[in-house]
């Protein structure tokens, strides 16, 4: 596997750790922004993964440093694939959630919130709202390895359901 991707789940593992052990007990924000940035660090290194692949087709000549530049070369690339640029939209709005002001509300309790001021409005985010994150971070990073696997010869929608029916399988939701 890709050294990109196998790091990539090891901010998975950590991730899962935080939010089924760390978060369960403590329910505090910190906990919420560290989730925020762990999902971060993996969807940089599933777009590095990509954009590595696309550096040895020679499709790419040199990967830059910045991560907005990353995503505008990956959205050149896929251009018109629909499912791609929501992941690249939804990495961004964690990028943005990470970097905001934010508010805390019911620290110690169940619905632990954690409230970012973003342009758009305000975006609160509970323990089932980084969950849903970090499933959706998990299936981003399902379909890049698939992406490799196939080197980038298959459907992008038929990869997609491949990754969420995997994801869901292993979440016990089938």
């Amino acid at each position: 596997m890709n050294k990109y991707l196998d790091n990539a789940q090891q901010e998975l593992k950590r991730t899962d750790h935080l939010i089924y052990v760390s978060l369960k007990y403590t329910r505090t924000v910190d906990i919420i922004k560290s989730i925020i940035e762990r999902l971060i660090n993996a969807y940089d290194l599933g777009i590095m993964a990509l954009l590595d692949m696309f550096k040895e087709k020679g499709m790419v000549d040199k990967i830059p440093k910045s991560p907005g530049l990353k995503t505008k070369i990956l959205r050149e690339l896929y251009k018109d694939q629909k499912i791609i640029l929501e992941f690249i939209d939804f990495y961004h709005l964690l990028r943005d959630l990470s970097r905001a002001d934010f508010k805390r509300k019911n620290e110690f309790r169940r619905h632990v919130t954690m409230t970012a001021m973003l342009q758009e409005g305000a975006v609160e985010i509970n323990i089932d709202s980084i969950t849903e994150y970090y499933h959706r971070t998990k299936i981003f990073l399902k379909l890049v390895e698939k992406i490799i696997e196939t080197e980038n010869k298959g459907d992008i929608a038929e990869l997609f359901k491949s990754s969420v029916a995997e994801t869901d399988f292993d979440r016990g939701k089938l």
